[in-house]
């Protein structure tokens, strides 16, 4: 009789000491399932953050004009389009930024590989967006103002304004009527600091994002074929219908 309870009490003792020496490891797996994979999560988004706001600042794009809201919506669509396959030449996005004035040069191009600043010039306006800013956005055809939002760039062609460059636009509503409307970036004569220094303002086009004339076909050189061109100017409705910077 005695045997057999100093038998059981030692099994018992056995298993209270196997489980006692298993049960840190069995914590220590829990704790490290919790604590790092928010630890990741938050350390990507932070990082992405980071690089844009060095990348801003490095190339001192509130120096030369462009405002810091339409740089990061414009980082926002260019890393969604991105992620959905939608751009194909991710190395170079064009901001251009309607908010400012067009005597100020408005289109910026950037190459995101080598980080810097490929172009920064003057850019027109539709002739019934405004006068010297643009104001009024339309997707409408025969508007003759311009369609904010985001653009895939597309092939080139010769055309009655010259070396031209056809223009897909990637929002529903906002400026997907843009082949429909002809809108295309090209070069104007009308884009010029003299047109600007007789009138007080650049000149306008119909809808379309026209350039300088002896930058258009660099311009158009380096964006073409699958790039991200996004416009961005002060209109509430967009920024609160777009699904692109909403989503």
């Amino acid at each position: 009789m005695i045997n057999f309870k100093m038998k059981r009490g030692y099994l018992f003792f056995i298993t209270v000491l196997i489980f006692m020496l298993h049960l840190p490891f069995a914590f220590a797996r829990s704790n490290e399932f919790r604590i790092n994979k928010p630890a990741v999560i938050t350390n990507t988004a932070t990082s992405a953050m980071s690089t844009m706001l060095v990348l801003y600042d490095s190339l001192q794009l509130n120096v030369k004009g462009l405002s810091l809201s339409a740089y990061q919506n414009a980082v926002k669509g260019y890393e969604y389009l991105k992620a959905k396959g939608k751009i194909s030449n991710e190395s170079v996005i064009s901001i251009i930024d309607f908010t400012k004035s067009s005597t100020q040069k408005r289109l910026f191009v950037i190459d995101l590989l080598n980080k810097k600043i490929l172009f920064n010039t003057y850019v027109a306006h539709g002739q019934n967006s405004g006068q010297e800013y643009a104001n009024r956005f339309s997707n409408r055809p025969e508007s003759f103002e311009s369609s904010l939002g985001f653009y895939k760039t597309e092939g080139t062609y010769l055309g009655k304004n010259g070396f031209s460059l056809h223009l897909s636009g990637l929002e529903s509503g906002i400026n997907d009527r843009a082949d429909e409307r002809a809108i295309v970036m090209h070069g104007a004569n009308y884009v010029s600091e003299n047109f600007i220094r007789s009138n007080g303002y650049l000149g306008r086009s119909w809808g379309c994002p026209a350039v300088p004339e002896a930058l258009s076909r660099p311009i158009i050189e380096k964006i073409k074929n699958g790039s991200c061109l996004f416009i961005f100017g002060k209109d509430k409705n967009y920024l609160n219908y777009s699904k692109i910077l909403n989503s």
